[in-house]
C-alpha cells in the first residue's frame, strides 16, 4: 500500500496497491465501500456505498495527481435487484453532476467483503 493513500483517509488494503501510475495513466484497483477504518459502510444501503466508493475513487485519483476530469470511463457493478441497479445509477448521476463518463452498470450476484453490495472501476488517463 501507498503511504500517500493512508495518509488521504484510505482504509489498509489486504494485499494490495490502490493504483499505479505509469506516465499519464492511472490503474486503479476496483473501489470497495470501505471507510476509513476498514469497515463496509452502509450496510445494505446501496447509495451509501456507492458513495462511499466514489469517495475513495475521487481520493486516489487526486492524491496521484490527476483530478476527476481525468476518469475516462467507469464500471459499476451492484448486487441486488434492479432498483439497487437504478439507486446505484442516481448516487453517480449526482456525483458525476449528471455529467457521468462512460458507463457500464452491471448486476452482479457478489462482491468480495461481506455485506459489499457495490464496486466501482475506472479507467483514468491526463487530458493531453
Amino acid at each position: 500500500m501507498n503511504e500517500i493513500e493512508l495518509a488521504a483517509g484510505l482504509a489498509q488494503t489486504p494485499g494490495y496497491r490502490y493504483a499505479d501510475a505509469v506516465g499519464d495513466r492511472l490503474f486503479v484497483a476496483g473501489q470497495v465501500p470501505l471507510d476509513e477504518f476498514g469497515a463496509v459502510a452502509g450496510a445494505g444501503q446501496v447509495g451509501v456505498q456507492t458513495e462511499q466508493c466514489l469517495a475513495n475513487l475521487f481520493a486516489v485519483v487526486e492524491t496521484h495527481g490527476f483530478s476527476r476530469d481525468d476518469i475516462h470511463q467507469l464500471t459499476i457493478y451492484v448486487v441486488g435487484p434492479r432498483p439497487s441497479l437504478s439507486d446505484a445509477w442516481s448516487t453517480v448521476s449526482r456525483a458525476f453532476e449528471s455529467d457521468v463518463p462512460p458507463a457500464t452498470l452491471l448486476g452482479v450476484q457478489c462482491l468480495g467483503y461481506e455485506e459489499q453490495l457495490v464496486e466501482i472501476d475506472a479507467r483514468i488517463e491526463r487530458r493531453g
